[in-house]
């Protein structure tokens, strides 16, 4: 049942997302727009009431309750930039906006963005820690939360590979390209 809801939830969040930004660049319907979009925050509330109260009235979690509290970490903590990445693609296509900018790959400013990158994830993750815990403490039985205490070790791995990830890409941003002023072969002596 939880599978579903979180699938439910997904799809529901991409219909507000799109239906929100077609309301404001295609009907021009401001108020709707900011109606459509302001209700993705409620998508959590419900996936996190479901879960919880199943578990209170005496359900006893599985992978699926572990896996929406993470699944609500990740959206609390991407749901904006996602909504904005959209938002600027969807300006372009419809409403003469400009171009999407590309990111940098060099420079002060890669390396700032992949900072934040890993700061987002370690938010993303936090959020879910603390929703497992929550609910660990809410129902206040061991045996029926077992598997949301399993759940902690994903959140390690993925706390892992986002810090090898975000050194990786630092380094990588640091690190000086070098130059391509001419072509490839102009160099090789003519046959």
């Amino acid at each position: 049942m939880v599978v579903a809801v979180i699938l439910a939830c997904e799809v529901m969040f991409w219909v507000l997302v799109v239906g929100g930004l077609a309301a404001r660049y295609l009907l021009r319907a401001q108020r709707l727009s900011t109606a459509l979009l302001l209700a993705v925050p409620v998508l959590d509330v419900v996936l996190l009431t479901v879960i919880a109260v199943h578990l209170q009235s005496g359900g006893t979690a599985d992978f699926s309750h572990g896996l929406g509290a993470l699944y609500l970490g990740f959206t609390v903590a991407y749901g904006h930039p996602m909504i904005r990445w959209a938002d600027v693609r969807f300006a372009h296509r419809f409403a003469g906006g400009p171009a999407p900018v590309k990111p940098p790959k060099q420079g002060p400013a890669a390396v700032r963005r992949e900072a934040a990158g890993w700061v987002r994830c370690t938010v993303a993750c936090a959020i879910g820690a603390a929703a497992l815990a929550a609910l660990v403490l809410w129902v206040g039985d061991p045996s029926r939360t077992a598997a949301l205490r399993g759940s902690f070790t994903p959140l390690a791995v993925v706390m892992f590979w986002n810090t090898v990830l975000a050194v990786w890409g630092i380094l990588a941003a640091r690190t000086p390209r070098p130059a391509h002023d001419h072509p490839a072969g102009a160099d090789e002596p003519a046959r």
